[in-house]
């Protein structure tokens, strides 16, 4: 896939030297995807469906389950969109991720944006599709025994959706939990800013089948995006709907196995 051709892509706005605003490098999107290829389809055995779902063209915001001591659940489920759609996600990460050596660089080279609103704003005025996991850090933090149960959720995603008229996907991520769960946290260790230094409880993620679900998009009519009430019930919505998904996939691999 190639990021020159506007029949696959949608436009790319090159700020200048071959960049986006935010760092974002189209062939750096392109060897990422070539170098996951193989995590994607034999490792992990991603099993996709429902990603039509997503709207081919026009801001929207595409909400997820976060678990698992990094975030493969996430690397999985943008890797996903790039393959089966034409759409590039902007995964939204928290503000200490920009600090992390190396890592923020090559994140950014790849579409990851920080997650401070007006660059979720400027996302979506230019009509792009958004990535968002509203657990953040609570989700990949949460014990092995509490795995698939929907920790913090911050509302913010539904108020931008509200404003800019964006229909927000749900998704179900299920196996990345039993992948490589954290055995425990080290809260003292905050080097460049992140909350906790995560302990794994294998050294390398376990080959487990990773099964991502999307459910049809939830579409805010009402234009009240300045009442706490209205956002609030708006985003647990979207927050039931994601619970779902997870149930029902978890009850499908259970079926396979």
């Amino acid at each position: 896939m190639s990021f020159e051709s506007h029949a696959q892509r949608p436009p790319f706005y090159d700020e200048g030297y071959g960049f986006d605003l935010f760092g974002l490098h189209p062939p750096a999107v392109e060897r990422a995807v070539a170098a996951g290829a193989p995590f994607y389809d034999h490792y992990f055995r991603v099993d996709s469906r429902g990603v039509e779902q997503i709207p081919e063209t026009g801001p929207a915001i595409l909400v997820a389950n976060h678990g698992g001591v990094l975030p493969l659940d996430a690397a999985m489920l943008c890797l996903d969109v790039l393959r089966q759609t034409r759409r590039l996600p902007r995964a939204i990460a928290d503000h200490f991720v920009p600090r992390l050596p190396i890592v923020g660089t090559l994140f950014a080279r790849i579409g990851v944006v920080s997650g401070a609103r007006r660059n979720v704003e400027r996302l979506l005025e230019r009509g792009e599709l958004v990535a968002i996991w509203p657990e953040g850090v609570t989700g990949p933090a949460k014990p092995f025994r509490s795995r698939y149960q929907i920790q913090q959720w911050r509302v913010g995603f539904a108020e931008l959706a509200i404003r800019y008229r964006a229909p927000v996907i749900p998704a179900a991520v299920v196996g990345a939990e039993e992948s490589w769960p954290m055995a425990k946290k080290l809260p003292g260790l905050r080097w460049f800013g992140v909350p906790y230094m995560p302990i794994p409880a294998f050294p390398v993620p376990l080959p487990t089948k990773l099964y991502i679900r999307y459910g049809q998009p939830i579409r805010f009519d009402r234009v009240a995006a300045d009442d706490p009430a209205v956002v609030a019930e708006e985003a647990h919505r979207v927050r039931v709907a994601i619970e779902q998904l997870i149930d029902e996939t978890r009850e499908e691999r259970r079926r396979d196995q």
